[in-house]
């Protein structure tokens, strides 16, 4: 038997984040920072995998808006846009109805239950996104988050010869590449690294064979919620391996009703609500549910495994 590392009393909410948390896409503040039209910037965006065809070259879709805010950058639209700026903006994002105080909500009604609380049991939450990763990072949810996946960019290019040379200090300057790739695929790379706790232990590698019994969370214990068809491959692992899956959908500023509609008719997510989770609402009403589901069988398993060991004979 496998020495078990966790308890498995941890259970995670992941979020997307554009339209999930936040009722649009994360790049706005920065379009009104430089008086850029969103339409436009996006109507490009959806013709360079094309326009990069022509040139017989290949352009992945979901790497393209990443790489025309650097070419933005690069023409001086974007003038003096770096990391900094980026965190700046980030605080400028307004979430969705009852975020952040739904986290902690989750926290203090695991905390409030006896059985819960004698079992140890926590909650966690994660946001797993293909936006950029210091806006995320500098926006109100920050503090109630307990670990983000987005893309990244860097500010420096390591020149040939780099590691034989003294380090100097690096003066401010423009994001120039990406750092960090999240696309619609590599969600699942974070979703199990979650699962084998690689965010808390860095020495275990995501590819490392761990049993169920030796991972952090198992994919059972996880809730995620988003909102479109790229989180198609993380619904279908969850819902496979006994997690909960919820579509959630804005009617303002733009409606993704029907889009979200699909994925429930396919089967892709177990629920479906608007993202509205303050108290009373649907998707409030549907992750508490799901939160308790899962720590009573939490409380359940943890029942059992006591009942199943046998006590010795004792004297008559």
């Amino acid at each position: 038997m496998p020495v078990p590392l966790h308890t498995q009393t941890v259970i995670a909410f992941i979020w997307d984040f554009d339209r999930t948390l936040i009722p649009d896409n994360m790049q706005t503040p920065i379009f009104d920072e430089y008086g850029v039209d969103a339409g436009d910037f996006w109507t490009e965006v959806e013709s360079m995998v094309r326009w990069h065809d022509e040139r017989r070259e290949l352009l992945a879709r979901d790497m393209a808006y990443l790489l025309h805010i650097l070419t933005y950058v690069e023409q001086g639209v974007f003038a003096g846009l770096t990391n900094a700026k980026l965190k700046e903006l980030g605080a400028n994002l307004e979430f969705c109805p009852g975020i952040p105080e739904f986290f902690e909500s989750t926290r203090k009604h695991v905390a409030g239950v006896p059985e819960y609380a004698g079992e140890g049991i926590t909650v966690e939450h994660y946001v797993v996104s293909t936006g950029i990763l210091p806006m995320i990072q500098g926006s109100a949810i920050a503090p109630h988050i307990d670990g983000i996946w987005a893309n990244s960019y860097v500010e420096h290019t390591a020149p040939p010869g780099f590691v034989d040379r003294l380090p100097v200090a690096d003066p401010p300057t423009e994001i120039r590449h990406l750092g960090q790739f999240i696309g619609h695929t590599s969600k699942t790379r974070a979703l199990f690294e979650i699962n084998k706790g690689v965010n808390k232990n860095p020495q275990i590698d995501v590819n490392a064979r761990m049993s169920e019994a030796q991972r952090r969370v198992p994919l059972r214990n996880m809730i995620y919620i988003a909102d479109g068809p790229s989180d198609v491959p993380v619904f279908s692992i969850l819902n496979q391996s006994g997690g909960k899956t919820l579509g959630v959908y804005n009617l303002e500023p733009r409606n993704n009703h029907k889009q979200v509609k699909q994925l429930q008719e396919q089967g892709r997510i177990q629920g479906m609500a608007e993202a509205d989770y303050r108290p009373g609402k649907a998707a409030h009403l549907w992750l508490m549910d799901s939160l308790d589901q899962i720590a009573k069988e939490i409380v359940e398993n943890r029942r059992r495994a006591i009942e199943s060991i046998k006590n010795p004979p004792g004297h008559a």
